[in-house]
């Protein structure tokens, strides 16, 4: 391999994506504009749920369970004459839970009986139909022991959960979902873009110029992964100091760590890239087959958002190939929890037996002949 001919591929290369705008796009203004969208506009949290209240006979204890909820940042309680108006409101998709206190409510607290409240929740998003359930819950635990307490009576609970969550105290879904956009991220800047801009060499015929030189193969591909590889670690750094100092995102874990992980992972994305632009030489059918094969699968099959061991069994296998599991398992691993090793060994050594099967296909089937 010449270094002065591999010198020059990776100069000609670096000018290219100069004068081409779409790519300095898709590395750069892409990344922050996905982590705005995602920090600020999709969240996975249940907060100020509208829900309506019933109360058929208002008393000191039911107003006391009402002042519970209204103080609660879950909920943002709206109050109904009769249960008739609630069940319009919640067809309606004006509250999305429903909270009826019935006339008997007070005298079977003030008895010491158990009272029933009538708890309806709009099930159509079953996840957050199991939230508001949760947070009702918790609400109504939460009034009794005020209750109890302002009483100087001991509450009598035959288990008493003391509730500790680790990594994500707050238990905010931006610290969850940042880190996993990173993947998201690399997954455009390796393999769609590559795939994009190989494949326009092929259309507008500079390929071909670049076959009839001297150079090789393999200083050929490499002229090709040096540049989008800075290109993608450029987006990752970016793409972490603003999950850092803007959403205020935690990094645990080793910085010189994540950088070897981005770095394999960059080169199975890269790899898979040249693979695709080789076999579709067309911008059009790259950017598709890029769009299937890796932007679709790291986005729903990695565990970004949905969570995996809640798929089917047959999904859970499929998983297993998609490249973005195991760097969004290292990417929420670091920035959580911090060097679990265990987690970041395993997902590392499966990234770069990918890194080496896709590149070592990709020099496979290229060859310098426009067949």
């Amino acid at each position: 391999m010449n270094s002065r001919r591999l010198r020059g591929l990776i100069r000609k290369e670096f000018l290219q994506i100069l004068r081409d705008p779409s790519a300095i796009a898709i590395a750069f203004f892409l990344p922050v504009f996905l982590l705005f969208l995602f920090g600020y506009g999709v969240s996975l949290d249940a907060r100020h749920i509208p829900l309506a209240v019933v109360v058929d006979q208002p008393t000191a204890e039911t107003s006391a369970f009402v002042g519970g909820l209204q103080q609660s940042f879950y909920f943002a309680p709206k109050l109904f004459p009769s249960m008739q108006q609630a069940q319009a409101a919640l067809m309606e998709r004006r509250v999305d839970g429903i909270v009826w206190l019935r006339s008997n409510f007070s005298r079977q607290i003030l008895q010491g009986n158990t009272a029933s409240i009538g708890v309806f929740v709009n099930g159509v998003d079953a996840n957050n139909a199991r939230i508001a359930e949760g947070y009702l819950q918790g609400s109504w635990q939460n009034w009794l022991q005020q209750r109890a307490l302002a009483a100087g009576q001991p509450l009598i609970i035959p288990v008493d959960g003391k509730d500790r969550i680790w990594f994500n105290p707050a238990l905010r879904s931006r610290d969850y979902l940042v880190p996993g956009l990173i993947a998201v991220i690399m997954t455009l800047i390796g393999a769609l873009l590559t795939a994009l801009v190989v494949a326009r060499e092929w259309e507008r015929g500079t390929m071909e110029a670049l076959m009839a030189t001297p150079a090789q193969m393999a200083e050929i591909l490499l002229g090709k992964l040096v540049p989008y590889y800075a290109m993608g670690m450029g987006g990752m750094l970016l793409s972490v100091g603003l999950a850092v100092w803007l959403f205020a995102v935690p990094l645990r874990g080793s910085f010189a760590i994540l950088l070897l992980a981005s770095t394999l992972f960059l080169l199975v994305a890269l790899g898979m890239g040249l693979l695709i632009s080789s076999v579709a030489r067309n911008q059009f059918v790259a950017g598709q087959i890029a769009i299937i094969v890796t932007f679709l699968p790291a986005f729903i099959l990695s565990g970004f958002i949905f969570y995996i061991p809640s798929m089917p069994a047959a999904i859970q296998v499929i998983t297993h190939i998609v490249a973005a599991r195991y760097f969004v398992s290292i990417l929420q691993t670091l920035f959580l929890a911090g060097d679990v090793w265990p987690i970041i060994l395993w997902n590392s050594v499966a990234l770069l037996l990918m890194a080496i099967f896709f590149l070592g296909v990709t020099l496979r089937r290229s060859h310098k002949r426009l067949d």
